[in-house]
This record gives C-alpha cells, sequence and structure tokens, in this order.
C-alpha cells in the first residue's frame, strides 16, 4: 500500500511517501528545483516520490495535502477583519476575496495534482494543517501517550494547539485562533531586526545569545494561566507583513548588513525569552490538561532549538520529540499518516531513526559526472579515515554521501565539515564558503556515545533540533561549535543510522582525541542544501571549500593533487600522521 503527502500551501513545498506503513521517502521541492523556499506544486518531488519506489500515480492507494479544503482560510482572515481581531483594512477584504477565488480555481493543489498525475484510483483528501502537524509528530515519536503541541504562524483558523495523543488517536485539548500567534510574534521581531521572515528566524535565535533580555515586550505579547494573548494589532499590522505600528513602537527596521547593535542583540534576547515564556505556560497547561509528561512539539517555532532545549531541561517533562521538518514540509509526511485512517487502514506509528529520506546517487553516476566534467579525482581506499586526516590538517571539506536528509539541518550526507577546536576555522568557514554573519553559531555533530562528555544531559538528538550547554570543561576544546551563550545546536551520529559518518568522526576522534566534528549545511548563502552532485561541484568551485568528497571520490583544489598518482594523496597524509 501506498500513501503520498503533499504540501504546497504557503511555503516549504514537499512530497512524503509511505509504503506499507513505512515512511521510504520525502523532499522538498527547493533541492529539486534550486529555488529557496519554494512554494509551487512539488511535481518535482512527487515525481522523485514514485520513481524511488518505482511505482506509477495508479499504484496509490490515498493521496494527501496537508493543508484544509479551498477558501476556508481566507474566509477566517475576513472574519477576523470584519469582527475586529485584526485591524479593519479594505487591503485584507480585496486580498482575501482574490484569494478565496484562487483557491477555489486551484483546489488548494487539486487542480494542478491532476494536470500532472492525471486521473488516478487514488482518493484525494485535504487534511487539517494543524492536525497534518501534530501527526507528523506524534505518528513518528514512538510515544503511545504524549502532548501534542503545534505552533506556527498559522493554520486555516488556528495558531496554536495543543493534542493529547494516545494509542492510534489524536485529541484536540486546546486552541488558539489565529491571529493569536506565537510565529507571527517572533515573525514580526525578525521582520524588525532587518531579517527575511518565514526564512531567517534562526537569526534572531542566535543573535539572542548575545544580548541581554531587558525589553518589555508585554505590550506585544503577554503570558497568562493556561496560555498567552498577542496584541494582534500591533503585531500584525493593517495587512500582511505590516510593520508600521511594530517600527512605531521599537523603532525603525534595522539593517544587519551595515551594523549589529547592543541594543538589537537585546532586543532579539528579550523576544526569545518571552517566546520561551510563552511555550513553558503552553507546555505547563498541555500536561494539566494530558496527564502526559511526554511531549512532541511541530510547526515552524517548534525550530527553535534553544527553547526546545531549555523545554527538556526544565523538569516540565520526561522526554521530547520534535519532528526534524517540523515547518510547512513536514505536513505532507503528517498528511500522509493521517489520510491512513480515511481509508480504513491502522494510523502508522513507530520511532523515527533518521531523515535520510530524499534522493540518493549512486558511485557510478558520480564517476561518470566526474569523468564528463574532466575533473580529476583520487579513489579513497577508506574515505572516512582520508577525510578525517584532512579535517584534522585544517581543511574544510563538502561532504556529499548516501541519501539527502529530509527538513532544514545537514545531519552529515550533504555537509560542510571543519574541525571544532579553533575558534579560527569557525571564522573562516563564515568567511569563504558561507558568506554569512560571523556571530552565527554552527553545529557539532558528535559521535552517541561521546554525547553526555562533551554536552550536558545529551544523550539522543540525531536532528539537530536540540540545544544543549557545553560541559565547561570541554568549551575551550570545541570553540568553534560552542555558542556565546556555551550552548550547542547538537547532532548525536549513531553507527546504526549513519555508520559512514560515524566512521568519519570516530576516525577523527582517535586521530585528535575529539570524536565531534563542525557541521553546517552543503549549500552557499541563499541556496538551498545540494542535492546532485552536480549541485555539490557548483558550490566546490563558488566557495573556498578545500576538498569535496563524493562518496569515495575525492577532488581537491590543491594542484599537487591533480599531478600526483592516483594513491599519492592517500600515502601522503599517512606518512604526515605517522610523524606526529
Amino acid at each position: 500500500m501506498y500513501v503520498l503527502g503533499i504540501n504546497c500551501y504557503l511555503h516549504d513545498s514537499s512530497a512524503a511517501l509511505y509504503r506499507d506503513g513505512r515512511l521510504v521517502f520525502a523532499t522538498e521541492e527547493e533541492r529539486l528545483s534550486r529555488v529557496k523556499k519554494d512554494a509551487r506544486y512539488p511535481w518535482r518531488s512527487i515525481d522523485a516520490a514514485l520513481q524511488y519506489a518505482g511505482i506509477g500515480p495508479d499504484d496509490l492507494s490515498a493521496i494527501a495535502f496537508g493543508w484544509d479544503r479551498a477558501a476556508l482560510t481566507p474566509l477566517h482572515t475576513l472574519r477576523c477583519t470584519l469582527t475586529g481581531a485584526l485591524p479593519f483594512s479594505t487591503r485584507h477584504l480585496v486580498a482575501g476575496g482574490l484569494t478565496i477565488a484562487r483557491e477555489l480555481h486551484d483546489g488548494n493543489g487539486l487542480r494542478r495534482l491532476r494536470e500532472h498525475l492525471g486521473k488516478t484510483r487514488a482518493p484525494v483528501h485535504f487534511i487539517g494543517h494543524h492536525d497534518a502537524h501534530a501527526w507528523s509528530a506524534y505518528g513518528l515519536s514512538g510515544f503511545d501517550d504524549a502532548l501534542v503541541l503545534v505552533m506556527d504562524g498559522r493554520g486555516a483558523t488556528q495558531s496554536t494547539t495543543l493534542y493529547h495523543g494516545r494509542g492510534d488517536q489524536l485529541r484536540v485539548v486546546k486552541t488558539f485562533a489565529y491571529p493569536n500567534s506565537l510565529g507571527a510574534f517572533y515573525e514580526a521581531f525578525t521582520d524588525v531586526l532587518g531579517f527575511e521572515r518565514h526564512n531567517d528566524e534562526w537569526k534572531v535565535m542566535g543573535l539572542a545569545a548575545y544580548g541581554i533580555p531587558n525589553d518589555d515586550l508585554s505590550q506585544a505579547l503577554q503570558v497568562v494561566p493556561g496560555g498567552y494573548k498577542l496584541n494582534a494589532a500591533l503585531v500584525c499590522g493593517s495587512f500582511f507583513n505590516d510593520l508600521s505600528r511594530m517600527t512605531a513602537a521599537y523603532g525603525p527596521r534595522r539593517n544587519p548588513e551595515k551594523s549589529i547593535s547592543q541594543a538589537d542583540m537585546d532586543l532579539a534576547a528579550s523576544a526569545q525569552l518571552a517566546l520561551e515564556k510563552a511555550v513553558f505556560e503552553l507546555v505547563r497547561e498541555g500536561v494539566r490538561l494530558t496527564g502526559s509528561r511526554r511531549l512532541c512539539l511541530a510547526g515552524g517555532v517548534a525550530m527553535n532549538s534553544k527553547a526546545n532545549g531549555r523545554l527538556l531541561a526544565s523538569g516540565l517533562i520526561d522526554d521530547i520529540f520534535v519532528q526534524p521538518a517540523a515547518t510547512d514540509d513536514g505536513t505532507a509526511i503528517g498528511a500522509a499518516i493521517a489520510v491512513h485512517a480515511k481509508v480504513g487502514v491502522a494510523v502508522p506509528r513507530y520511532r523515527l531513526e533518521d531523515a535520510y529520506l530524499g534522493p540518493e546517487t549512486s558511485q557510478a553516476e558520480i564517476d561518470s559526472l566526474l569523468r564528463t566534467y574532466k575533473l580529476r579525482s583520487h579513489r579513497a581506499t577508506n574515505a572516512p579515515e582520508l577525510t578525517a586526516r584532512l579535517l584534522a590538517e585544517g581543511k574544510i571539506v563538502g561532504w556529499f554521501q548516501g541519501r539527502m536528509e529530509f527538513g532544514p539541518r545537514a545531519l552529515g550526507n550533504r555537509s560542510i565539515l571543519a574541525d571544532p577546536r579553533t575558534v579560527e576555522m569557525r571564522d573562516r568557514v563564515n568567511e569563504v564558503v558561507k558568506f554569512r554573519e560571523g556571530w552565527r553559531p554552527f553545529a557539532p555533530s558528535v559521535l552517541e556515545e561521546s554525547a553526555a562528555e562533551y554536552f550536558e544531559g545529551c544523550v539522543d538528538a540525531p536532528y539537530m533540533i536540540l540545544t544543549y550547554d557545553v560541559r565547561p570543561e570541554k568549551r575551550a576544546v570545541i570553540p568553534a561549535v560552542t555558542h556565546a551563550d556555551n550552548t550547542a545546536r547538537v547532532q548525536t551520529v549513531s553507527r546504526r543510522t549513519n555508520p559512514r559518518y560515524w566512521d568519519l568522526i570516530s576516525a577523527f576522534g582517535q586521530l585528535t582525541g575529539v570524536p565531534v566534528l563542525m557541521n553546517t549545511s552543503f549549500n552557499l548563502k541563499g541556496e538551498p542544501i545540494v542535492c546532485t552532485p552536480k549541485d555539490a561541484i557548483r558550490t566546490f568551485y563558488s566557495s573556498g571549500l578545500d576538498v569535496l568528497v563524493l562518496g569515495d571520490q575525492v577532488v581537491s583544489k590543491d594542484a599537487s593533487w591533480t599531478a600526483a598518482p592516483d594513491d599519492a594523496p592517500e600515502r601522503t597524509l599517512l606518512a604526515r600522521a605517522s610523524q606526529r
């Protein structure tokens, strides 16, 4: 039985495929189209999913969209405008009417689906947006009883929903209607600080570590018993992304490309603290209503790894699962899970062990591409060991292996890797490869067995979506991945789920005594993470990367490599290592 899930409503278009109750494929459209945050109908992703499984449209048992039926969302916006929940605005009224017409014509993706796949025997279902988020987390958590908390900008009518998951059922226990939105709150301050909404919220989270949360933001957001209350007139304004009231209250929109002041850092810290207080109150309320101390998180706000880490350390809960693609891309998974019940099949539930769910390129295809481009490469007999030696010598490595990750984090298959032991390496990666702000932190990948030695309380964190305190005695050992507040957004690497990456970190640990690597996504600023070897080669030659490892093939910008016999690079590194 095959079930296809699709997201294509607002941003992060994606597709996911279930086969006999197991998630076998998932990818974001941006990785294939090369358009960052692509929101268009994900025909490339759907084709890739069907191709992976070797099936056609008629082999599908059901198709599910991770959003509500056409017109519900703009109707709710019109209702909010007319009832005063949002400031009255003719722009909202006009935009709402036009959106209703567009959605009825497009069917929220249904028309494009039929144009793309033709007539299929598979029934098509629309799953409520927050329901899709909730199932994407609960269905992959492995929990039999859990509080499920969905927080984002908005669904059709909701902004925050609390569920109780028990067995194969999800029950709504509390809802906060749009525009009472934590996502809208954080997006607005992202915009005020000069960053891009729906894209740069992590920059605010990173900047917050440098500030003191001394700004009173109660005018915008108040924590109240059982939840929170947003001043929608101030935060949302008179039309979409209207900042006029926010800038009147908190100063003109900043320009971080020119400068970032201490006051800006303090404002970021204040926004982060206000969000965390609201999230903590929601969790308290959810535990009270459900009696469950296991927490599942989804929705865009769930990507706030700092809040997630503090929740886990707070004592409010016993365990946490954050779906690795917690933003709207993950609703393709949740929609596919939810639709099983609608077609009379048991809802699939199990613990997701890894996010390596995307396309894969064979070694033969890599070899053929290198020949086509006439690129000299070295075929390593032990690519992890050779790469570890290169990293220990200070090289910055593009690491391209296996299946692409699903979600916004590179988890060791489409990664840029470097030595975490010096701040200079962090700065060099920022300056010559990522071309991004120097204050933004990089994340560590650590052997699962060594995680607790370096990070307080860290045992299992495979998705780089939880922050932990770096142990005091290790902060000077791994300064490149220790943030200004002495935390790190950790990825634990298991030999079971990614043996090749585990072997690389283990080899680096044997060489240096530090089983940790600095890991950042394999992309340039403003671009999606690389998907294909061709993407990786283009990025390699467009940046200051020193080495590119494509499967077993190693490409270097070092002229001595290109002129050397095939085994010379490995022999040279081994000789250097033996002299230490």
